[in-house]
């Protein structure tokens, strides 16, 4: 088996959208649910949201919806392949690039509505992977584009969450397996 780069995005996707999670408390999912979108209140846009198209790191990051009620439901968002495209041109890393300084790091930071951070990507006991899932967070304009313009569907995948973590609490893990949504390497 050939190993993954230690950085590729995978998710979710086809021609025009593709699917990235968020965690969030029953409030907001039920308002974003019945409208399509995030509205504020209750959801916050003066926030930085993040997105993460790995599911298996969504689970990891709210504990399967288990961990705390700010997180407890857990939603599928697919959003427009060009509105992704927008955030990964208009982003900075969450820390400084190789060779940049401090000054031009905090410059750039500044500037940009959107914040790249690559974490371990996650199996399904939530252990750690030697490659990296991407997280993109989103701010000002960026956040606000993806609430007006980039969302096509918000679905509540709690139920599929909890499926498959009870699989895997019964070690059923080839079952869990077969459960989970399939992630493709996507060029971008």
């Amino acid at each position: 088996m050939t190993a993954l780069p230690a950085r590729q995005i995978r998710a979710q996707y086809d021609d025009s959208t593709m699917r990235v999670y968020q965690a969030y408390s029953n409030e907001i999912a039920d308002a974003a649910l019945a409208h399509g979108t995030f509205v504020s209140p209750p959801f916050k846009l003066e926030r930085m949201t993040w997105i993460k198209p790995s599911f298996l790191w969504m689970m990891y990051r709210a504990g399967w919806g288990f961990k705390d009620p700010g997180q407890q439901r857990i939603l599928a968002v697919d959003i427009t392949r060009a509105g992704f495209a927008w955030a990964l041109r208009h982003a900075c890393l969450s820390h400084p690039e190789e060779g940049m300084s401090q000054a031009e790091w905090q410059e750039r930071k500044r500037t940009s509505p959107v914040r790249i951070q690559w974490d371990p990507e996650r199996d399904l006991l939530l252990q750690p992977l030697p490659h990296r899932a991407i997280q993109i967070g989103l701010s000002g304009e960026a956040v606000r584009l993806y609430v007006d313009e980039w969302i096509e569907r918000i679905t509540d995948v709690t139920p599929l969450a909890h499926e498959i973590h009870a699989l895997v609490g019964q070690g059923r893990l080839d079952e869990a397996a077969a459960r989970l949504p399939v992630e493709r390497p996507l060029d971008v």
